[in-house]
């Protein structure tokens, strides 16, 4: 990727008191500050960490996106994984390059850009998404940040336990990683798709989940004993002598678990170091405590986001 602005790109701008704005560069454009604008011009042609001043003094500084800025202000359909739990993802999951992977659901398309780039031209992602206009806005934000429609991913609507049988042949995916609702309706499909070794990776949200899907890897009898973790990012304040916590984190937003495909035919040893009772419930309990819905997204907001991406991709595809 060139460091070099050029129309179509996009800049983030940081300007006073640290305030960060993202947008795209057109020529003749301009962006309009309270104190006055700056045009676009004057960045295109100039390489990334080049700072702009205003006739009032007040200066600008412009910098090309990271990853981890766009997927944060990228325009939204589903809620997206964050950059900590999609580092912990990628280096937890062991994604590689070359890996041939399966994704469900693609929310935003925020996770399929952090494996696109760990699998590389020769890795191949399979991603799964039940909502057509989710995967459109994710392929959309995907597209805008690469600048191209990668050649090695496949967007496939519908069921991933329903579909990933027509798309993949068994035993031929090294990864599996599921962002979804109910996770555990899936283990036996992705255990078939997935390489004697191959690793599965479920983000979600809630404790009920986790248990949930913990529960459903040790029943298939096909899994090695999942682990769990959640990440918190606390960052620091460093001003001189100042120098400790800041008084906001990123705390809570999911739970990680990962387990590894056992081999046909073969039986998970028991490793325990003591013997625990399964705790059972009835029936009843069991729809309680699993209770889930999906969350909506209004109609409205889809409509918008969709223009929105749509929008970023004719500015970009006239850059080119």
């Amino acid at each position: 990727m060139s460091e070099i602005f050029a129309a179509g790109d996009k800049v983030q701008l940081t300007g006073p008191k640290g305030k960060m704005n993202s947008f795209t560069l057109e020529k003749g454009g301009r962006f309009g500050t309270h104190r006055g604008d700056i045009k676009h011009d004057e960045i295109i042609g100039k390489p990334s960490g080049s700072v702009f001043a205003l006739p009032t003094g007040e200066q600008f500084l412009a910098l090309k996106p990271l990853l981890s800025d766009y997927v944060l202000s990228m325009p939204r359909g589903a809620q997206i994984i964050y950059p900590k739990d999609a580092g912990q993802i990628i280096v937890e999951g062991d994604i590689f390059p070359g890996a041939t992977v399966i994704e469900a659901g693609v929310g935003s398309g925020a996770l399929s850009s952090y494996l696109l780039r760990a699998i590389g031209d020769k890795g191949k992602l399979f991603s799964f998404e039940l909502r057509p206009e989710f995967a459109e806005i994710a392929q959309a934000n995907v597209e805008n940040f690469l600048n191209t429609k990668p050649k090695n991913w496949k967007i496939t609507i519908g069921a991933l336990q329903d579909e990933l049988g027509n798309t993949l042949k068994p035993r031929s995916a090294d990864r599996a990683v599921l962002d979804m609702l109910a996770p555990w309706q899936c283990i036996d499909a992705v255990a078939e798709a997935l390489k004697p070794g191959g690793l599965i990776v479920v983000y979600v949200a809630t404790a009920s989940q986790l248990s949930r899907v913990a529960e459903q890897l040790k029943d298939s009898e096909m899994f090695t004993g999942p682990v769990a973790f959640e990440t918190l990012v606390r960052p620091w304040h460093l001003e001189g002598l100042a120098v400790r916590p800041e008084h906001r984190m990123i705390s809570h937003t999911g739970f990680l678990l990962t387990a590894r495909k056992l081999a046909d035919g073969s039986q998970l040893p028991d490793f325990r170091k003591r013997r625990v009772n399964k705790v059972e419930g009835s029936e009843e309990d069991t729809e309680q405590w699993f209770g889930l819905s999906e969350r909506k997204v209004g109609e409205k907001k889809l409509r918008k986001t969709l223009r929105q991406v749509t929008n970023d991709s004719k500015k970009r595809k006239s850059k080119d």
